[in-house]
C-alpha cells in the first residue's frame, strides 16, 4: 500500500462544487428560506465567505412583527433592520445582528414578512440585490424540508421554503444556490424520501456537495456562541433546530433535550444534524410538483392554497422508513 506522502499530488484541490462556484461570487446575498431562526443557518457561511473577502448581505423570511419595530421598510413588506434598540422579544434577526456587532461585523441584515406570495418577495429579492450588486444568492434551511417535492407522505413545513425557492429561482442571476443544515431534526418529514429527492439531484447534477460543521472550526466556535446568545436574548422561545445542531455538534446522540420545547416528544439528535447540503437552486425549483401554481401568486394564503390543491389531486408516495440496523 502507498502512503499519502508518495501519491502523486492531485491537479485539484479535494473541494466540493459548491465551494468552486461560490467562490466565484464577489457579493453574496445569505438569506432563510423558511422563516424564524433558518438565517442562523446562514452565520457560519457568512463568517467562511468574509474569510475569504467577499461581501455578504443578510436576510431573512421573518415571522416578526417587522411592522411594528423600529426597522425601516425599504420596499412593501421589507424592512432594513436597525442598529438601534427594541423592545419586541421575538426577533431572531436582531439578536443576530446585535451579535454580530459584537464581534466587530457590519452587514446589511433584511426581513422579508412572511405574508408575502412569489411575485412581492421576488420583487423584496430584486431590490436588495441591486442595492447590493449582489451576484449570489444562498438561501439556507435549518432542516431539510426545503428539499421536499410535494408528494411525500409528509413534508414538514414545505410552504415557505418553496416560496422563497422559487421566488429567488426567478431572478436574473447567475449564481442560485441553496444549502441546508440538520438532517433529521424535522419530525413531520419522511428521511427516506428526503433522501431519495437527494440521490435525484445527484443524477441530475444539481447536487453541489457537503461539508460538516464542527466545534474545532472558527465558523463552528461561532455558531456555538451564536445559539447560547439566541437562547439568553430570546429565552420564551429557544430554538429547536439550531440547540438541535449544536448538541450534534458537541457529541450528543439520540433522545437527547437541550431545551424544555422538546420535553415529551422523542428526539434523535445525531452527527448527520451538522452536515451542511448544498444544491443548486434552480434544479431544486425544478423539482417542487407544485411550483408553476405558485409564480403569481401575491401572498402567503396564496401560496398554501396551491399546495394544498396539489395534495388533495396527486398521489403521494408511500411512506417509508430508512432501512439501517
Amino acid at each position: 500500500m502507498r502512503y499519502a506522502s508518495e501519491m502523486k499530488k492531485p491537479e485539484t484541490d479535494m473541494q466540493i462544487p459548491f465551494v468552486t462556484e461560490i467562490s466565484r461570487a464577489q457579493t453574496v446575498l445569505i438569506a432563510g428560506a423558511g422563516g424564524g431562526f433558518d438565517i442562523a443557518s446562514g452565520i457560519p457561511l457568512y463568517f467562511w465567505l468574509r474569510g475569504l473577502g467577499k461581501q455578504v448581505v443578510l436576510g431573512n423570511l421573518s415571522f416578526s412583527a417587522l411592522a411594528f419595530t423600529d426597522s425601516e421598510e425599504i420596499c412593501p413588506d421589507t424592512y432594513r433592520i436597525r442598529e438601534t434598540p427594541c423592545e419586541v422579544n421575538y426577533f431572531p434577526e436582531k439578536r443576530i445582528l446585535e451579535w454580530l456587532r459584537d464581534k466587530d461585523e457590519w452587514p446589511e441584515m433584511y426581513g422579508f414578512s412572511s405574508g408575502m406570495g412569489v411575485l412581492p418577495l421576488r420583487h423584496a429579492y430584486s431590490e436588495i440585490i441591486q442595492r447590493h450588486n449582489v451576484d449570489a444568492v444562498l438561501l439556507v434551511d435549518g432542516g431539510t424540508d426545503s428539499l421536499m417535492s410535494g408528494n411525500e407522505s409528509k413534508v414538514g413545513t414545505i410552504v415557505e421554503d418553496a416560496c422563497s425557492i422559487v421566488a429567488v429561482a426567478g431572478l436574473n442571476l447567475q449564481h442560485r444556490f441553496l444549502g441546508m443544515i440538520g438532517f433529521g431534526v424535522e419530525h413531520d418529514l419522511n428521511h427516506y424520501a428526503c433522501l431519495e429527492n437527494m440521490a435525484a439531484m445527484i443524477r441530475r447534477e444539481g447536487y453541489l456537495g457537503a461539508l460538516s460543521l464542527t466545534r474545532d472550526m472558527p465558523e463552528g466556535k461561532a455558531y456555538l456562541e451564536m445559539v447560547e446568545t439566541l437562547n439568553q436574548t430570546i429565552p420564551s422561545h429557544p430554538s429547536i433546530v439550531t440547540n438541535s445542531i449544536a448538541s450534534a455538534m458537541q457529541g450528543q446522540f439520540g433522545d437527547f433535550h437541550a431545551t424544555r420545547r422538546t420535553k415529551g416528544s422523542a428526539q434523535f439528535i445525531s452527527p448527520l444534524m451538522s452536515l451542511y447540503w448544498f444544491f443548486n437552486l434552480d434544479e431544486v425549483a425544478r423539482q417542487i410538483h407544485f411550483a408553476a401554481a405558485l409564480e403569481n401568486t401575491e401572498t402567503i394564503h396564496d401560496v398554501v392554497q396551491a399546495f394544498l390543491k396539489y395534495r388533495m389531486t396527486h398521489p403521494r408516495r408511500a411512506h417509508r422508513a430508512i432501512p439501517l440496523e
